[in-house]
């Protein structure tokens, strides 16, 4: 019995099988109709009319609306990603530091971000930059994007990184300690690429949430593919059908970031278990003249005395 159990329940009698089973066949009927009604609202408002989806069979919807805006909203996500993965790093190891003010400051940065909506991070970043000057105008939007997400992300991916330092086994550390590595060495070179390798899966969840929420960006006018989409839809007059294009778009450049995640993790993990062939043992007798073992010993005895 205990060789069949479950790690998280118990298996379930028969009773409960069937049970199971009704329930999921009256959610699935539930959900059946719940689709059919709503495919059916929109029938009727005219919804899958072919002029209301024949505009993104049109090259100009795409390169006036759409493509600016998918531009707009990889160029975002793609440097807030890659500078929140710096500031995860720091942050990350700051928190691990042997110097108690380098962990209070680096967890009060990482708290005080993590608690602050991306929103009001992109708001605040965006009248500072206006009021001081310190971007031009038309790089005021995309800067204040990429600061909210680099911070509001580098300081999730900090605990993410931390967290998955404290996971390796201590043998780590003390391997590299024996070797004669110093603290900032252990971290660069044996903690933080296994620590990244491990916890892969949960930084790509965060690079997906840095992309979609690009898209919050609307709000202080950044250009990115919601933003597109709304207007597309404006001039057509076709809101659903640009929505659902819009969505489709994000799905599929969610699933690639996903699935190439996935296959670098796959390939990482196969490289450090046994991506090298075996080295086959070395056949002394095949080398002639090579010192055996009594002619080293014959030497040494020599040395010494």
């Amino acid at each position: 019995m205990s060789a069949q159990a479950s790690v998280l329940y118990d298996i379930p009698g028969p009773r409960a099988r069937i049970r199971n089973r009704l329930t999921a066949i009256v959610f699935g009927v539930v959900l059946i109709a719940v689709a059919l009604y709503v495919i059916r609202v929109l029938a009727q408002n005219g919804q899958f009319e072919a002029d209301k989806w024949s505009p993104f069979l049109d090259r100009f919807t795409w390169t006036t609306y759409l493509l600016p805006g998918l531009k707009g909203t990889l160029i975002a996500a793609g440097l807030s990603i890659v500078f929140a993965l710096i500031l995860g790093a720091v942050l990350g190891t700051g928190r691990l530091s042997d110097h108690r003010w380098v962990r209070a400051v680096s967890g009060a940065v990482v708290e005080f971000f993590r608690a602050i909506p991306v929103l009001i991070l992109m708001i605040f970043a965006y009248q500072a930059f206006a009021q001081y000057g310190i971007f031009p105008s038309s790089q005021l939007a995309l800067a204040a994007v990429v600061v909210g997400l680099t911070l509001y992300n580098g300081s999730v991916i900090a605990e993410i990184l931390r967290a998955g330092i404290l996971s390796l086994p201590k043998g780590q550390t003390e391997g590299a300690v024996a070797l004669g590595l110093r603290k900032g060495q252990t971290m660069r070179i044996v903690l933080l690429p296994q620590a990244i390798t491990s916890m892969l899966p949960a930084l790509v969840s965060q690079m997906v949430v840095a992309l979609k929420d690009s898209a919050l960006g609307y709000q202080i006018g950044y250009v990115e593919l919601i933003r597109s989409g709304q207007q597309a839809a404006s001039y057509y007059r076709n809101f659903f059908a640009a929505l659902v294009v819009v969505g489709v778009i994000m799905i599929v450049i969610n699933f690639t970031l996903s699935s190439f995640a996935t296959w670098l993790e796959k390939r990482l993990r196969t490289r450090h278990r046994g991506g090298r062939p075996p080295v086959a043992p070395l056949d002394t007798d095949v080398i002639e003249g090579a010192p055996g073992i009594d002619d080293i010993m014959d030497f040494t005895d020599k040395r010494t005395a």
